[in-house]
């Protein structure tokens, strides 16, 4: 019985799969929450999150991008681990690029990608 090595492009394919997956799930999530129980960031968390945060917005992007740094830096030590991580980080990025610009921007008329948390008047 003989254990096989999957092949590079193998490997890619996989990690592009699973991301395109993660991905597609994040979005239903941020859907769901944003459209389906009317939350809205600048609205629900900004005195909570954003007090805490000094009144920068987290996106999920940014966790996203930490994810893949971090994934990259444990890539040689630990490589199932770091592919996860890579996958779900890959996943969270493109989620929120997608919900900012592909699904806010044409339904409410902005990306609605706030740096920081509105002042309130």
């Amino acid at each position: 019985m003989s254990t096989s090595v999957p092949s590079i492009p193998t490997k890619k394919r996989s990690l592009t799969l699973w991301s395109v997956g993660l991905t597609f799930i994040f979005e239903a999530v941020t859907c769901l929450l944003r459209f389906g129980m009317q939350m809205e960031s600048t609205r629900n968390t900004a005195s909570t999150i954003g007090h805490i945060t000094c009144g920068l917005r987290i996106h999920h992007s940014y966790i996203g991008v930490l994810m893949i740094v971090f994934a990259c830096w444990l890539w040689q030590k630990f490589p199932g681990f770091s592919w996860g991580l890579l996958a779900a980080g890959l996943g969270l990025f493109f989620s929120d690029m997608i919900h900012h610009f592909l699904v806010l921007w044409p339904i409410v008329g902005s990306p609605q990608f706030d740096l920081v948390y509105p002042t309130s008047s």
